[in-house]
């Protein structure tokens, strides 16, 4: 079927449309907008530059779209930004992802810039976007759905937003809800999602399905490494159909433990929160005869909120994290130190992150391991676990009586709505979101690298997560608030080792192949191949 008949009209032409409730199934009866190209299993887009410059490229719809037409961006007409010098991001910006280097070093990986483009592939009658969130509760999630619907209405004139409830099942399991700028005024005020959530429930052919079905051409996904990992496979599945449908990933992770990025959103409101349950358990210990307070904070894999907590409470004694191993008996062993400082100090607060000495309680309780419906390890209670050693310790010191308290705000934490900082980070993310999928790049996450924001392929956030090194500098922060003993051998911080260097990037064939110019130089006025 010739696709260039299903163009829409210029704006001056009013048409009627079909009722609200049956646009989208309406939708998947239209034709696809151009033949698509062979697709190819995913690989890495490239480009090289001069002085070892490599940008980490995101697809772009015309990859296997070539015949899309593009037109101008509606925002050039917009009043709100007809003030605004250089609004338009320029196509050859790139934001690196490491900016400490030495005299010699290459210049190393770059991601596209976020942010508007003067062309747009998407004319705002023939958007359909779908909203959905998964994994985990998070502080944040309700601002970022609040702002994705208002940005596409009010930047590009988007009206048909939806959103998918329940999380990726809710592709093929539950009915669409309409999101307007009217419904999720006030969103952002409430803590959890609107639209539900669940784990798990990814079978990618139904949710593409449905994605065809309903004629939806902008999917934001919004979760963590193991959501986006889904979302990849969605995007390759697109591709490989050949529709044109834009999928933008948002990361969230209360833990802050995607890569690449500067951090995730809701964490600046998790160590806000995290403060209260820490002066509570301060003020408990400190207002009984050798009272102990245990805190037990998020954390499963990583330790940055017990980490950033602990140094901003200053009244923490010891922070115990995943990263971090320790142990209870013998001498400079946990149990010690709490005694020691007990006699110093007549009280102490210690923090412990939920995945912190989970081999010593498995050991201790001969537990197998088992998995959630995200494929996550299922946790055992660290907090209950430590008090209960704690006490048992001193049963065997009957002259040394104490009085432990053990608080675990865990679920207060995640349900809470995000604090101002975060508010203004969600914005920022579905503004570059939703400027991403209308400049027609697809099968990337938006988020903040080294302070700017930047369009990051699928494939790097989820192929490591991001953990405390307790070999740098911040981590031997938290030693010196605390006055902790490290709890390390000298195996345990050769096995830390140092932050990983760049990974290797293969050369690829065809257009995603590293680009070599004769015209670029190396600024010493010799040529470079400009490999990587």
């Amino acid at each position: 079927m010739e696709t260039a008949t299903v163009v829409v009209a210029p704006a001056p032409v009013v048409v009627a449309s079909p009722p609200q409730h049956k646009l989208m199934e309406l939708k998947s009866s239209f034709a696809p907008a151009a033949k698509p190209s062979p697709v190819k299993k995913h690989k890495k887009k490239l480009a090289g530059g001069c002085g070892g410059y490599v940008l980490e490229d995101v697809p772009h719809l015309t990859d296997y779209l070539p015949e899309l037409k593009s037109y101008p961006n509606p925002l050039q007409d917009h009043p709100a930004y007809s003030v605004v010098k250089q609004y338009f991001v320029n196509p050859d910006d790139t934001v690196a992802k490491k900016i400490v280097v030495h005299k010699g070093s290459a210049r190393g990986t770059h991601f596209r810039r976020a942010g508007p483009r003067q062309r747009v592939y998407f004319q705002p009658g023939e958007v359909t976007a779908a909203i959905v969130t998964c994994g985990g509760l998070c502080p944040g999630l309700n601002t970022v759905i609040r702002e994705l619907v208002c940005g596409l209405h009010d930047m590009y004139g988007v009206t048909s937003v939806y959103g998918i409830e329940g999380g990726y099942k809710g592709f093929y399991a539950r009915n669409t809800v309409e999101l307007t700028p009217r419904s999720v005024n006030d969103i952002h005020k409430r803590g959890g999602t609107v639209l539900g959530t669940s784990r798990g429930g990814q079978v990618t052919d139904k949710i593409v399905d449905s994605i065809q079905d309903r004629g939806i051409n902008q999917v934001y996904i919004i979760g963590g490494d193991g959501t986006q990992k889904g979302a990849a496979t969605i995007n390759e599945e697109i591709q490989r159909r050949g529709i044109k449908c834009a999928v933008v990933g948002v990361p969230k992770t209360i833990d802050n433990d995607i890569a690449v990025i500067d951090k995730s959103f809701g964490f600046d409101t998790a160590v806000e929160e995290a403060q209260r349950a820490i002066n509570a358990a301060h003020v408990e210990a400190e207002s009984a005869e050798n009272g102990v307070g245990v805190v037990k904070l998020m954390g499963r894999n990583s330790g940055f909120i017990a980490m950033y907590a602990t140094l901003a409470s200053r009244d923490v004694d010891c922070c115990l994290i995943p990263e971090s191993p320790f142990y209870l008996e013998g001498k400079g062993g946990l149990l010690e130190f709490v005694e020691r400082r007990l006699r110093d100090n007549g009280h102490m607060v210690i923090v412990v992150a939920e995945g912190a000495g989970q081999d010593l309680i498995a050991k201790s309780m001969n537990f197998a391991d088992t998995h959630d419906a995200s494929g996550n390890k299922v946790l055992l209670d660290v907090g209950l676990w430590l008090s209960q050693k704690i006490k048992e310790h001193f049963k065997r010191k009957p002259n040394f009586p104490i009085t432990l308290k053990y608080i675990d705000p865990t679920y207060m934490i995640r349900a809470v709505p995000s604090n101002a900082s975060d508010n203004v980070y969600c914005t920022l993310l579905a503004h570059s979101a939703l400027h991403g999928a209308m400049a027609g790049y697809t099968g990337f996450t938006v988020a903040p690298v080294n302070g700017r924001h930047a369009y990051i392929p699928f494939y790097r956030i989820t192929e490591k997560q991001n953990k405390v090194v307790i070999t740098d500098r911040m981590w031997a922060r938290v030693l010196c608030s605390t006055n902790q003993p490290c709890f390390l051998t000298h195996e345990d911080v050769e096995g830390a080792g140092q932050e990983e260097e760049e990974p290797h990037l293969p050369m690829v064939e065809g257009e995603n192949a590293l680009v070599k110019s004769p015209s670029m130089c190396n600024g010493n006025g010799h040529l470079c191949s400009g490999a990587a």
